[in-house]
């Protein structure tokens, strides 16, 4: 169960429009892509946020502007109260809003797993006793404690990753960003990562945006944002999103085996609810069926 909510604003978009700038061969100014194109998104403390597209979408542009990594080309973007595009307020959203990338191998730079832990807070200058608090309790939430004293070369691909976590998590941030942390992973370290981050979540109260291309790892969301050429196509819980099969077909989302399996049995006439999201869910609605048909008979 998750902890009260505060219903404040972490994280806000106004707006929001970026352009990446193309160059020729020679380095000149050869035009602009726009990546971004008016985005407005509104994200409560403690929410769990997913937002999905295929590759281009803009999702990871948008990941990119919570961090403070980009800034707008037209908008405004707000963490925790801060525009990101003043300057003096960098630092600060970077302590509120944590980034993890697709890469852990790109995050971590220590030798052993618990140095790696604690290289965010002692660069925020964290007293030396605060820090091992700090890095026992990051690993202990993702999982990761008994092997604190690892060669992070010596971890699986899931295991670094809940490693580079850990690490933002140190930071003690209100809000997590995580782009695409299950891309380079097989299904079994994807399972452990998504694991970790609803446990930051519900457990722990953080808020997370979970930015992914697959529609699986969504469906504990609070709400879902579906883009598509830098702007969201599609937006609801993930019932109402999963509900409209067609349309994530369109934009080339692959989804879930039960949401296809659910949405092929109705068009042959079996009455099932819409947005059908896990085999569980699936199963239970088909036994209910059953159940009525065995009474009426």
């Amino acid at each position: 169960m998750k902890l009260t909510r505060h219903m404040k604003n972490i994280i806000k978009t106004e707006q929001l429009k970026y352009d990446y700038v193309m160059r020729d061969e020679e380095g000149n100014e050869a035009g602009y892509y726009t990546a971004l194109d008016n985005v407005n998104l509104e994200v409560k403390q403690g929410d769990f946020i997913a937002i999905l597209g295929h590759n281009g979408s803009g999702k990871s542009t948008l990941a990119k502007h919570i961090n403070g990594i980009l800034f707008p080309t037209g908008g405004t973007v707000w963490v925790d109260g801060l525009d990101t595009s003043k300057e003096e307020n960098i630092w600060e959203v970077r302590q509120r809003a944590g980034m993890v990338f697709q890469n852990p191998d790109n995050q971590i730079i220590s030798q052993v797993v618990e140095e790696d832990v604690g290289f965010g807070p002692e660069n925020l200058g964290v007293p030396t006793e605060q820090i091992w608090e700090r890095v026992e309790e990051s690993l202990r939430v993702v999982g990761m404690y008994e092997y604190r004293k690892y060669s992070p070369n010596k971890l699986s691909g899931g295991q670094k990753q809940r490693v580079s976590i850990a690490g933002v998590l140190a930071m003690h941030p209100k809000c997590i960003v995580l782009d695409e942390p299950t891309a380079m992973l097989d299904p079994s370290g994807r399972k452990e990562v998504i694991r970790a981050v609803r446990a930051l979540n519900q457990v722990e109260g953080i808020t997370v945006l979970l930015i992914t291309h697959y529609m699986e790892e969504t469906v504990d969301a609070d709400r879902i944002y579906v883009m598509d050429q830098g702007h969201i196509a599609i937006q609801g819980t993930p019932k109402e999103v999963f509900s409209q099969v067609e349309e994530l077909k369109a934009l080339h989302m692959t989804l879930p085996q039960a949401t296809l399996l659910a949405d092929e049995l109705k068009k042959r006439g079996v009455v099932l609810p819409d947005g059908i999201l896990t085999i569980k869910e699936l199963l239970t609605e088909l036994e209910k069926l059953i159940n009525v048909h065995d009474t009426t008979a």
